[in-house]
């Protein structure tokens, strides 16, 4: 029996033509079943084997969420800036094509977290992420100030821009850039890492899952948000609760046989990358 392949792709987006051309080449290679859509379509039933997302990061982030619940590996194909969380190039599927098709493929399950927003004795609904959900100042930029608490137990207070709460996936994206500790995806871990924060005593932490933090806001600007995977907002007011949890479902990403996290993170993120030296 073929595999039944589901193909998310936008062919009016600047670099997809020439990649899809290749991706489908190999699909057809190989006998698949294909199915294309559009990023913004509903997904279809059809029991699909695999879903080949194109796109940069920011699409495989959305679709990696609104896949999750149905179970199928997710193969990656960067037509972005980066692409961190894709695993291959145009040339990359096409050379691994069968092996990503085969019975097994090569995948890291990623954990994921939910957030919500409760007010005024009102939950909220849960909203699945992978990668991270960020509360910050906003307008007009005074700092804002929240208590961080880990599970039942209550925790710290603190005054500056904000806070990221990040999955291991998503350690490498804004926490990284905040100085937050690059975690590896398969480990199952939430980093907590404060935005310029009024404190010479609050460092980055990594708290397991069953501790999974809520974001007392205490005061907040008329801008105060909590951004989720960097594509959606919600406002914040002071006395809401921002809750986490562990989500049930986790991301099949499909990897790359070729290479290995560390070295992405060495060759796309140019980790410890030194001076120039003369003599080298």
């Amino acid at each position: 029996m073929s595999a039944r392949v589901l193909l998310i792709a936008d062919p009016d987006r600047d670099g997809v033509p020439a990649t899809l051309a290749q991706v489908e080449s190999a699909l057809d290679g190989l006998g698949a079943d294909v199915h294309r859509i559009s990023p913004s379509c509903p997904v279809p039933d059809g029991g699909w084997t695999l879903a080949v997302v194109l796109g940069g990061d920011g699409t495989i982030l959305g679709q990696a969420r609104r896949l999750a619940d149905r179970g199928m590996p997710i193969a990656g194909v960067n037509v972005g800036r980066l692409g961190f969380l894709a695993a291959f190039d145009g040339d990359g599927f096409a050379e691994t094509a069968s092996e990503i098709l085969g019975p097994t493929p090569p995948t890291l399950d990623l954990m994921m977290l939910e957030v919500r927003v409760d007010r005024e004795n009102a939950e909220g609904a849960w909203t699945k992420l992978l990668n991270d959900a960020v509360v910050t100042a906003g307008q007009p930029f005074r700092m804002i100030e929240l208590r961080v608490d880990f599970g039942d137990r209550p925790g710290p207070r603190l005054a500056g821009d904000g806070i990221i709460v990040s999955t291991p996936t998503g350690s490498t994206a804004y926490n990284s850039s905040a100085g937050g500790p690059i975690v590896h995806p398969g480990c199952e871990a939430i980093v907590i890492t404060p935005l310029a924060v009024h404190s010479l005593a609050f460092r980055p932490v990594v708290a397991r899952p069953d501790e999974a933090p809520s974001l007392h806001i205490r005061h907040a600007n008329e801008g105060t948000s909590l951004v989720i995977d960097g594509q959606t907002t919600r406002r914040l007011e002071a006395g809401d609760v921002v809750r986490f949890r562990r989500s049930e479902h986790r991301v099949r990403l499909v990897q790359d046989p070729r290479t290995d996290f560390w070295s992405t993170v060495v060759h796309k993120m140019r980790w410890a990358t030194g001076p120039s030296y003369r003599d080298r």
